[in-house]
């Protein structure tokens, strides 16, 4: 099969890799469409000791089973593998399975590939009609998901709700929507990049705004979709008294946090990594449902052209929030 394969610091080499085996009680995926993450820029770029090159990357993939009695079946792909039978996942928590495994990350190989092998578990089918390459979106959206329904649940005053979403990419994007899904209507999302922001707000149901247009505002729910010291200082700064910091984004950095007002003003501060089985099953349905919006914040481009892709993302030069590759 052709792959894009992360070779070196800032290095992708578009090549011959041998097909996937599946083992039992997996699947074999033709990848239709496969997005790149923001952890996919930071493997890239070398900045990931879990993702040693040489290494297929991606993990955000939809495509059609091949072989077996669901051959044909179009399915979107949770890339999180867990062991079903320990605490953690008998508690419905298997995103925190102590031997999960993510496709793109040793000993898995990733979905920037013409094929991926995947357990039938992680399978969720796409309705016909709907679009495979809005299917690849679930995942981020999952992420999403996953940490909105977390801080409604820890939001003891459900009579305010208002959201902010720090980080105008895919996964702040999911953050907004998957809000106003979940009974958040009052959303506004903080982009600095001036392109992304314009692309956003021509059509998006939430407020777009630069991050010096905040104000004095302050909110219940605080979504960090970033993750580096600046974005953290902010978090903290706008969280309202008794409200929640969830704090999604990987970017980087240990600082940004005012220890002294998240205690004084009781404002829980909490880490979410990626999405239970049930969360991703529960987004799918969302976005097949149209609860999540037209789906349509993504250009496209050739699997083979992968290499020019990432450097336009490293350039800043993307307005859309998620670049789709197509193997």
């Amino acid at each position: 099969m052709k792959a894009l394969v992360y070779t070196a610091p800032a290095a992708l080499d578009y090549r011959d890799m041998p097909d996937p085996a599946p083992a039992p009680g997996e699947q074999l995926i033709r990848i239709d469409s496969v997005g790149i993450c923001g952890s996919d820029m930071h493997a890239f770029l070398g900045h990931d000791d879990r993702r040693p090159a040489p290494l297929i990357l991606g993990h955000e993939g939809a495509g059609t089973i091949i072989g077996g009695p669901r051959d044909g079946e179009r399915v979107t792909i949770n890339p999180l593998v867990t062991c079903g039978t320990c605490p953690a996942c008998l508690s419905g928590r298997d995103n925190l399975c102590a031997t999960r495994q993510i496709i793109s990350m040793p000993p898995r190989e990733g979905a920037f590939a013409q094929y991926v092998a995947m357990p039938e578990r992680n399978l969720v089918p796409v309705p016909e009609g709907f679009a495979l390459e809005a299917a690849a979106l679930a995942e981020p959206i999952a992420v999403s998901w996953h940490a909105v329904r977390l801080g409604l649940d820890m939001l003891a005053d459900t009579r305010r709700r208002a959201g902010l979403v720090i980080g105008g990419g895919a996964i702040g994007v999911a953050a907004a929507l998957s809000l106003i899904a979940q009974g958040v209507t009052d959303v506004t999302l903080m982009e600095p990049n001036a392109l992304r922001r314009d692309y956003l707000g021509e059509s998006a149901g939430y407020r777009v705004i630069a991050p010096d247009a905040l104000g004095d505002a302050s909110f219940d729910l605080v979504i960090d979709a970033v993750g580096y010291d600046a974005t953290r200082t902010t978090a903290c700064a706008r969280a309202r008294p008794g409200g929640v910091i969830l704090h999604v984004g990987l970017g980087g950095g240990s600082g940004g946090l005012d220890i002294r007002r998240l205690t004084l003003q009781e404002i829980a501060f909490v880490g979410t990594y990626t999405y239970t089985a049930q969360d991703f099953r529960d987004a799918a349905a969302a976005m097949f449902a149209g609860r999540l919006g037209a789906l349509d914040w993504f250009d496209t481009r050739p699997l083979a052209d992968g290499a020019a892709a990432f450097a336009d993302m490293r350039a800043g030069v993307i307005a859309v929030p998620k670049l789709i590759l197509k193997p």
